[in-house]
């Protein structure tokens, strides 16, 4: 007979999404695709903004995007696996030193800014590296 905590687990384990979203994290500037639903209809609206917080609870993990609209801040908790949650792109990496960015609730404009991410260009293999730090070998005469 199973435990009360394993059909919780098995519970949770069917409500997960099944194809993983894009990596991201706080500071990336992501275009979120969700479903609405407005009487019988249904559409797809986009909310693009900056990732400000991310609370990882396995089927109860949400993130939080925070966009500004006519001058007005706007923020909206999305759960990570709803059915509701069309697509997730991630538009740009940002570099910041804290996982909670609530310091952007009270900027504006360019005080607002994250700076970008480097991103790591992947290397073809072991020769590619050793060739890229040396100059081209002259012809001896």
């Amino acid at each position: 007979m199973a435990t009360l905590s394993e059909k919780l687990a098995a519970v949770e384990a069917r409500n997960l999404r099944k194809e993983p979203l894009p990596s991201m994290r706080p500071g990336d500037s992501v275009r979120v695709h969700y479903k609405i639903v407005e009487g019988d209809k249904e559409r797809v609206q986009v909310f693009a903004g900056v990732v400000i917080k991310m609370h990882r609870a396995g089927s109860k993990s949400t993130f939080t995007v925070r966009k500004m609209s006519h001058g007005v801040g706007v923020e909206r908790v999305f759960p990570v696996h709803s059915p509701r949650l069309v697509k997730l792109e991630v538009a740009t990496q940002g570099r910041v030193r804290r996982s909670r960015l609530y310091y952007l609730r009270g900027r504006t404009g360019k005080a607002a800014r994250i700076r970008e991410r480097d991103r790591l260009t992947a290397v073809a293999g072991p020769a590619a590296e050793a060739g890229a730090d040396e100059a081209p070998a002259q012809p001896e005469e």
